[in-house]
């Protein structure tokens, strides 16, 4: 009778078990491991402030290189190139039993593979920081600027003291965490604050764009350098290298959560893109820059509002760049987890370079470009095709592989043109430029690139007699 029973107890616990489609996690059964802590909505705020960084700001910018209605479906483009090669990743650390980007690589292409994606995996979120900051000085300077008593000689006007202190009172503080799964309600904020920049910019297209004459050919379907733009877009829209971080920090990592997560995620940035990327070109059209607030008048209080939005925006999502800077250090050097010395020793070490770059350098549109083209295509269009390729038991020309090879040669295409174009005319640097169609704009437009500035500062002049 008891031997009955145990066999039946057996039976309907088998019975019960949910299918594995539903319930397998995404890594082989010799690496099973528990989940982290993250809801599945947690992970989405993790994820979007993931892919909605700096990048955004230069969307605009992106439609002034591609033509605007082309620009637009190259951004829809690589908005669902984003979202097909991140399952296509995770699906990968399936197929290969590997838990992370370079343990997926270094399994598929060896050493040298895993050497490769190290190097670009470190370089891409290393030089988002080092944009973090930058753009931090930059807008909350101009906040600060439109207080009273807060001069252009004021301290809190010192883009350097301004990076100094939100480093050591915020940024820095943040990257400490070991746990991914606790930046949830900070990623959450960042998300908001990105919803209410949008709407100020599309606020003041409605506003200020009507008072701002087009360019020539301010509305042609296409431009001949739109390879550029793929660059700057695809720069606005990796968050591969945080995937199996964020992957890792779900409460139950299967492939139905992941996928929703993702879909969510790359589809809400994208919609957040479009809008932002449509408003603020319509705004300026020709005239618009890398950064998009570089093109709103100082004394523009709703601009000022946006930038301090952004400024808040872009300080918590730094972290999550820290983190995987950090992960890439521990895996190549250290090949185990960190200890809590070298977890903190490591994140000073990355802290210290990235803020010493930054208040060195304020004008970094080209490499931006460079970076996107050299780090950001590769990360999101060919490594993930190409594990998957190497991996699966079919055909290059059979059922999904086909879309994986299509995607590969478009990736290496646009990294071969697009930092070729990128060398030969990258985009120009008038930071700190005042726009020729806000108040008193002759008496204050500085230039910090002296190659440029002479021919910026009279195409500038020859706009405001004819704008006037």
């Amino acid at each position: 009778m008891d031997l009955e029973r145990g066999a039946e107890r057996r039976a309907q616990s088998i019975m019960l078990e949910p299918e594995p489609s539903e319930s397998k996690a995404l890594i082989s059964p010799q690496n099973d491991r528990e989940g982290g802590t993250s809801s599945i909505s947690a992970a989405t705020f993790n994820f979007i402030n993931s892919i909605i960084g700096s990048g955004i700001i230069g969307l605009p910018y992106s439609m002034n290189q591609a033509g605007f209605p082309l620009g637009l479906l190259l951004l829809i483009v690589v908005g669902f190139i984003t979202d097909y090669s991140i399952i296509l990743l995770i699906k990968g650390g399936h197929l290969s039993g590997t838990r992370s980007y370079q343990d997926l690589v270094h399994t598929t292409f060896g050493f040298p593979g895993y050497l490769i994606l190290s190097v670009l995996q470190f370089l891409y979120p290393f030089i988002a920081m080092v944009s973090y900051n930058i753009i931090t000085g930059d807008t909350l300077t101009k906040v600060f600027q439109r207080i009273p008593g807060v001069g252009p000689d004021h301290i809190f006007a010192e883009r350097h003291f301004i990076i100094l202190l939100t480093t050591v009172l915020f940024t820095f503080p943040l990257s400490l965490y070991r746990d991914i799964s606790k930046l949830g309600k900070v990623s959450l904020l960042s998300v908001v604050l990105t919803l209410v920049i949008l709407i100020t910019v599309i606020i003041r297209a409605a506003t200020l764009g009507p008072q701002i004459p087009p360019t020539e050919n301010a509305w042609s379907f296409a431009h001949w350098n739109a390879i550029q733009a793929v660059g700057v877009m695809s720069f606005a829209f990796i968050c591969h290298h945080n995937s199996f971080l964020i992957y890792g920090s779900l409460e139950e990592p299967t492939l139905s959560n992941w996928s929703r997560v993702t879909h969510i995620s790359v589809s809400s940035a994208m919609l957040v893109s479009l809008l932002f990327a449509a408003a603020g070109y319509a705004t300026f059209t020709g005239y618009t820059q890398g950064d998009i607030f570089e093109n709103y008048c100082r004394n523009d209080d709703l601009a000022t509002f946006g930038r301090f939005c952004y400024g808040i925006s872009i300080i918590t999502t730094f972290p999550l760049e820290c983190f995987v800077t950090r992960e890439v250090v521990s895996n190549v050097f250290f090949k185990s987890t960190l200890s809590s010395v070298a977890h903190v020793a490591v994140t000073i070490l990355i802290i210290v370079v990235v803020t010493a770059i930054s208040l060195t350098y304020d004008c970094l549109g080209a490499v931006l470009e460079l970076n996107g083209a050299l780090s950001a295509v590769p990360l999101i269009f060919i490594i993930p095709s190409a594990c998957h390729l190497k991996l699966s038991s079919q055909r290059w020309y059979q059922g999904e592989n086909l879309v994986s090879f299509i995607i590969l040669l478009l990736g290496m295409f646009v990294v071969a043109i697009g930092v070729t174009m990128t060398s030969l005319y990258p985009q120009d640097c008038s930071h700190g430029a005042e726009m020729f169609y806000c108040p008193s704009s002759n008496l204050s437009v500085t230039l910090t690139t002296p190659s440029t500035g002479l021919p910026q500062l009279q195409n500038l002049s020859l706009n405001a007699l004819q704008f006037t």
